[in-house]
């Protein structure tokens, strides 16, 4: 993809209104599609829009709006399939040159066949939104373990897109690894994929044994994970719960890997808070799978924070879509706060409506001190809601047993005699079973 560092690229979108989709949704789906582009360093110059019953079978847009992306772009408007004869109605400038747009970004998932067309009517780039979305997080992504799962995402969505050579004869060979009869270039270059995205797979299984391991050391403390869609403040709400140096941007898909930091100031037990990858309407399903480790934390969370922009007019409809998310990653049934996010940016008239529309959820901003207190006494609530009061003697032989019970449950009283050390404490039941089965 077209990445001038002293001149910004220029793109076109795309977009095709189906039947079943409102003017709202899909005037907010392309808005989310030049946020993306912008988020790939792109200036948007133009879009195409119609409205179809289905995408066109072969560029996505009729022949008259497939000639209007043309002249923006400097093309022919000619996919390879009109008559040879046919002439363009006016003579294109050379495309991709100053000027025109560098890259067209179709706000759909198309076909292999799709994209060539497009790119011979345009004469540039095409990239369907799960491309523009794998750019992002190719960009974006910083751990090894990131990297790997969107490698394995990227070469996935390669994989069926691979062309032909020019030359197109098949390659004959044989021996240990080799070609088989026949096999043509394409053939062994998806047999290089598949053998290539194999490998990160068992190296990503690795990594996420360790993060697994990781998990459950911590099973026996409380946990609460921040999901929700890309952009709504999840890593602000991380850094104000928590007041860990996370990344925190205006923009797509800033965090890719998952943190996890202590609730400050520190309670005992301690409560982990974790920000989670983001969401976003028509996430490409390989990437879901790639991430699918890094969700767990989601699914084996005690608690979600489901973290809502409350400024975007589209936010119900982001609502849906993480809903779509978590329950694939089999965290739909997970106890969940509903937290309607930038509540500073809202009127007193749009912040009543909402309370009125929204009586289960938390109107808060991560900006305002006192809503950061209010949604700490929120969790410290939720976390002793299913505690147990009890009393235990810990023998002196077994001390190490007290220092558990400061780290997995909150100690009230402390006292010693002859038998050892006195306890009372507040703890969930599985807590207060396991140490009484130490004793």
């Amino acid at each position: 993809m077209p990445d001038n560092r002293s001149e910004r690229a220029r793109a076109v979108l795309i977009g095709v209104q189906l039947p079943g989709v409102s003017d709202p949704e899909f005037a907010s789906s392309l808005h989310e599609l030049e946020r993306l582009a912008r988020t790939l360093g792109l200036d948007v110059v133009g879009r195409v829009t119609q409205k179809r019953g289905a995408l066109a079978a072969a560029a996505v847009l009729g022949e008259g709006k497939l000639r209007e992306l043309a002249r923006l772009t400097g093309g022919t408007g000619r996919t390879g399939r009109q008559d040879e004869e046919e002439s363009p109605a006016e003579e294109p400038a050379q495309a991709g040159t100053a000027g025109h747009p560098s890259v067209v970004l179709v706000d759909h998932e198309i076909t292999p066949s799709q994209a060539r067309n497009l790119e011979r009517a345009t004469g540039v780039e095409v990239l369907d939104r799960s491309a523009v979305i794998l750019a992002i997080f190719q960009r974006h992504a910083r751990s090894r373990e990131a990297r790997l799962q969107v490698e394995i995402a990227r070469l996935a969505y390669l994989a069926p897109r691979l062309r032909e050579s020019s030359g197109g004869f098949d390659r004959q060979g044989g021996g240990i690894g080799g070609r088989g009869a026949g096999e043509s270039a394409i053939e062994l270059d998806r047999r290089k994929l598949r053998d290539r995205i194999a490998e990160l797979r068992a190296e990503l299984a690795a990594i996420e044994r360790e993060a697994g391991t990781r998990r459950r050391r911590r099973g026996d403390q409380q946990t609460v994970a921040l999901v929700g869609y890309t952009n709504a403040g999840k890593s602000s709400w991380m850094r104000a719960l928590t007041g860990s140096g996370v990344h925190v941007a205006d923009a797509l898909f800033a965090t890719l890997d998952t943190t996890v930091r202590a609730l400050q100031p520190e309670t005992l037990p301690r409560i982990l808070i974790s920000d989670t990858v983001g969401f976003i309407k028509k996430l490409p399903h390989d990437l879901v799978a790639s991430f699918r480790s890094t969700l767990d934390e989601a699914r084996e969370a005690g608690l979600l924070i489901h973290v809502v922009d409350a400024s975007d007019p589209a936010f119900p409809a982001q609502i849906e879509v993480t809903r779509r998310v978590l329950a694939e990653v089999g965290a739909a049934e997970s106890p969940l706060i509903l937290l309607l996010n930038k509540a500073d940016r809202l009127d007193s008239a749009t912040r009543e409506r909402l309370a009125a529309e929204w009586p289960d959820a938390l109107l808060l901003s991560a900006r305002a001190p006192q809503d950061v207190a209010l949604l700490r006494e929120r969790l410290l609530a939720f976390f002793e809601r299913g505690m147990e009061e009890v009393e235990l003697v810990v023998p002196y032989a077994k001390q190490r047993l007290v220092g558990e019970a400061h780290a997995a449950a909150r100690v009230l009283s402390e006292t010693h005699d002859a038998q050892g050390t006195h306890l009372r404490l507040r703890a969930r039941p599985e807590v207060i079973a396991r140490l009484r089965s130490a004793l």
